[in-house]
């Protein structure tokens, strides 16, 4: 059952030390509910991508343009995801966090079966908002859960690894999705992978225990006056106040919607861009791109948070230059990718911003959840997700879909690599804008005596 209870933890601390939480260390239930969490995160990922995963014989049978496929994939996913977010995080932020995410689950994963029976691009729609309005209540709970279970000090490093999901969810995605669809058809592949969703709903539902809300945090010193009582659960608008009005906290978030409008245009491009311009067949994007896509990824998410977590404790601005760098590593690999005139060439080159381009996952959400209350932390979350996607995953692929439509009157073999070089100045973007944030944390940390640059 979700039963409220204290995460198993193995102290290490005297009294001298202060607070237990400090030197608390997660013990084997907080793993355990880690590995529940990144698995519902892998189905998420999986559900999400699915589509742009089997574009090329969806488009072939449902005779749609790479405009559609963009809107479907993006905005019109999008809208639904981040609009619901919001009421979600505020409701499991005042509720059960475990029980909100076990029926998010099995929404998400009824409406991906619905995809796999649509018979028209309307239909497809239909199904496609109704997996957004479900996977909107998957993953802010998860983060403000995870954050209950992992003391402060390790939370960059549980965070990466959850944020491993989306990796291995696109990596398992390519592999059994695009293995299934070439052996049977792209129907059965949705309606396989939203059966095993819904079995994984019901194992949140009674395995996974709901934690205390900030039982983690360090205390105050004892000789600090202690803060006026405040409600266990914040009012909604005050927590939305309170977000936009650290300039750190918007800037996290603005940063990285422009480095998801990059990362969900090429991810939700790849695959169509490997078979139809690269000459990739389904069965070796189910084995190479598989592999790629799934080691890269995972390990640039798990690099980031370690890194976060080691250099953060000398200075803030950690959590901007992290993936600032990432980002800047990333870029002529990027145009690497994009001209190779085959595909195991430009195979070789993605591997790099595959791996870099994922940098910025596990500081944003690390440093909301480090800069809020407990009681706000899911909807500080959803409010981070938001903003990063509406950004990125509603306008990433929309636009790179319906550049690609543009290009191709007069470049009808090759309008997808036209429309991702122009992806080139939104990384610059998103470069410019966490310098920008190390600036502001410098400025915050001077300001209130912390960890300064």
């Amino acid at each position: 059952m979700t039963t409220t209870g204290s995460p198993s933890l193995e102290t290490a601390s005297t009294p001298a030390q202060g607070h237990a939480a400090t030197a608390a260390r997660p013990g084997g239930r907080a793993w355990w509910v880690l590995g529940v969490l990144c698995f519902v995160y892998v189905l998420n990922f999986l559900d999400r991508q699915l589509i742009s995963i089997l574009a090329k014989p969806i488009q072939d049978e449902l005779q749609i343009s790479d405009g559609q496929l963009g809107l479907i994939t993006g905005l019109y996913f999008a809208l639904f995801y981040c609009i619901i977010a919001l009421p979600v995080g505020w409701l499991a932020d005042k509720t059960n966090r475990v029980r909100v995410l076990s029926f998010a689950c099995f929404l998400w994963s009824a409406a991906t079966m619905a995809c796999g029976l649509a018979r028209s691009y309307p239909q497809l729609v239909a199904a496609r908002i109704t997996v957004g309005i479900g996977e909107a209540g998957g993953v802010p709970p998860s983060y403000a859960i995870i954050s209950d279970y992992f003391p402060s000090g390790m939370r960059g490093r549980a965070l990466g690894l959850y944020n491993m999901g989306p990796a291995i969810g696109a990596a398992l995605g390519v592999a059994f999705g695009a293995s299934i669809a070439a052996a049977f058809s792209w129907r059965d592949a949705f309606i396989s992978i939203g059966v095993v969703g819904i079995l994984t709903s019901f194992i949140v539902l009674f395995f996974v225990r709901e934690p205390k809300r900030g039982g983690l945090d360090a205390a105050p010193a004892v000789d600090a006056p202690l803060p006026a009582p405040t409600p266990a659960t914040e009012n909604f608008w005050e927590t939305f106040r309170t977000f936009f009005a650290r300039p750190s906290l918007r800037l996290i978030a603005f940063a990285g919607g422009a480095t998801q409008f990059v990362t969900y245009a090429i991810v939700n491009f790849t695959v169509l861009f490997l078979m139809r311009e690269k000459g990739m067949t389904l069965n070796e994007i189910a084995i190479y791109y598989a592999l790629l896509i799934g080691i890269a990824t995972s390990t640039g998410m798990y690099v980031s948070g370690r890194l976060v977590d080691w250099l953060s404790r000398r200075s803030m601005s950690a959590y901007a230059y992290v993936p600032a760098a990432g980002l800047t590593l990333a870029v002529p690999f990027f145009i690497g990718f994009v001209w190779a005139p085959d595909w195991p060439l430009a195979m070789a080159f993605l591997a790099v911003p595959t791996f870099f381009n994922f940098f910025y996952l596990s500081p944003a959400v690390a440093l909301v959840q480090e800069e809020v209350k407990p009681s706000q932390r899911v909807l500080s979350g959803a409010l981070l997700l938001l903003v990063m996607n509406l950004i990125g995953l509603g306008f990433g692929p929309t636009y790179l879909g319906m550049a690609s439509d543009f290009f191709r009157n007069g470049h009808p073999d090759n309008s997808l690599q036209l429309a991702f070089y122009t992806l080139i100045p939104f990384y610059i973007l998103a470069i410019g804008l966490f310098l920008w944030l190390a600036r502001v944390l410098r400025r915050e940390g001077t300001a209130i005596g912390g960890r300064a640059s």
